[in-house]
């Protein structure tokens, strides 16, 4: 490593574009911390951010290309004569490139995220015969935000980078693979979604074996199912660090960051924006998506009792996890427990259920997707001013999250299925 550093000192541009080319060409060199040293450089002036970015995404570009024509020209008679010794013959092959060609291209915006993966994927678009031209349009985005989220964290973390950047270039490994399982699941969904429509629909009628079928009920709680299965998966991951003590290094290098982007000025904006998370408006919310559900409702009394548990419940639920957990917040805010966070576990659960009556009462796709990408910016907007103010730490606010959808998605289910007995008790 210290060669590496050495020469960014001395040759600066020129090391970023060779050692990136080199990398993407299926080197073993270490991509991340070359460019977040590299980002470390330009925070003392020594470099300039934009040209680092350009020629590190220009190196980057070089070498997936090479890697791409080196599998396009050598790659198939290699798998021909020799794939069924590993398994990999003529007919796999065959059978992944029409996968490849189809929704692979899309897998290149994170690939470069993952160490390893990179390193295979301009080879295997280009064993697989995937079109040039889709190959470079996905491959080259990829590869340009890669560049730059990582040039841009050693920027900021500056003078601190030595203590974060492995911290940092986990998490951010973690973040690219996590986004190509959502990706897969999303492709398996869209491949075998009418198997795994039946299978659900099939498993869901034994619960509701007394009543007959309802289509987009089931298909609601079917959601709201699959949403509250992840929601429990990460609380237990959450609740696992949290007794093992894991969560120190994520609270001071999440503050750090969030404290190097948003500078003093902030601050007055940082204490407006973080009423969001307040009673302030959440009593507004509550209030107008009442009025909304007596005007405009379907089962409104079952709704209303819904909207009140999803506060109330909500309140009481924070107020007895804090107390289970007994966490202090951070040195200098008030002397309060603050795991899970209220704010956001509160936010997420009465922002995200007046959100889910839109999405369930209003067939339109643009008030659909403002609606959910609304609730989204909010408690994230939420987290951040919480993390700013050092009112909270960053595992605070993500409890919170996790809490909050756990709570959210409880309540959604029980909504639909109370609507879908009552419905069966008036016929």
């Amino acid at each position: 490593m210290n060669f590496f550093t050495h020469m960014l000192e001395q040759y600066g541009y020129w090391v970023l574009f060779l050692a990136l080319m080199l990398e993407l060409i299926a080197l073993p060199l270490p991509g991340e911390f070359i460019m977040t040293y590299a980002g470390l450089i330009v925070y003392q002036g020594q470099l300039n951010w934009f040209l680092s970015i350009l020629v590190a995404g220009a190196g980057a570009c070089v070498g997936m290309t090479i890697s791409y024509w080196i599998g396009f020209r050598l790659g198939t008679p290699f798998f021909e004569k020799y794939g069924s010794r590993i398994h990999f013959g003529p007919d796999k092959l065959h059978s992944v490139s029409r996968w490849y060609q189809r929704y692979g291209n899309k897998l290149l915006l994170v690939a470069y995220f993952i160490p390893g993966v990179r390193h295979i994927t301009g080879l295997f678009s280009g064993i697989t015969k995937l079109p040039f031209r889709k190959y470079a349009a996905f491959a080259y985005t990829g590869g340009f935000i890669w560049v730059s989220i990582f040039i841009s964290l050693g920027r900021l973390l500056g003078p601190k980078w030595e203590k974060y950047h492995n911290t940092v270039n986990r998490y951010m490994i973690i973040i690219g693979v996590l986004a190509a399982f959502i990706y897969l699941c999303i492709y398996v969904y869209r491949k075998k979604k009418d198997a795994l429509r039946d299978w659900l629909v099939n498993t869901l009628n034994q619960g509701f074996e007394r009543y007959h079928s309802m289509g987009k009920v089931k298909f609601i709680v079917i959601a709201a199912f699959a949403v509250f299965v992840l929601f429990v998966s990460l609380l237990i991951g959450l609740i696992q660090d949290f007794l093992a003590h894991e969560f120190a290094v994520l609270d001071e290098v999440a503050g750090y960051i969030v404290h190097q982007i948003f500078d003093q000025s902030w601050t007055g904006a940082m204490n407006n924006v973080a009423l969001l998370g307040s009673y302030y408006f959440f009593v507004p919310v509550f209030l107008i998506t009442g009025l909304w559900i007596c005007f405009k409702g379907k089962d409104r009394w079952l709704e209303l009792t819904i909207l009140v548990l999803v506060i109330i419940g909500g309140e009481g639920l924070n107020e007895v996890l804090r107390i289970w957990f007994h966490r202090m917040g951070p040195v200098g805010a008030p002397s309060v427990l603050t795991f899970p966070s209220e704010e956001t576990m509160l936010s997420f659960s009465i922002y995200g259920f007046a959100a889910f009556l839109l999405f369930r009462h209003y067939g339109k796709f643009l008030i659909r997707i403002m609606a959910l990408l609304g609730v989204i910016a909010v408690c994230l907007i939420v987290g951040i001013c919480l993390v700013y103010l050092n009112v909270q730490y960053a595992s605070d606010v993500a409890a919170g999250y996790v809490f909050g959808g756990v709570w959210l998605s409880m309540n959604v289910i029980l909504l639909e299925v109370f609507r879908t007995m009552r419905s069966f008790k008036r016929e």
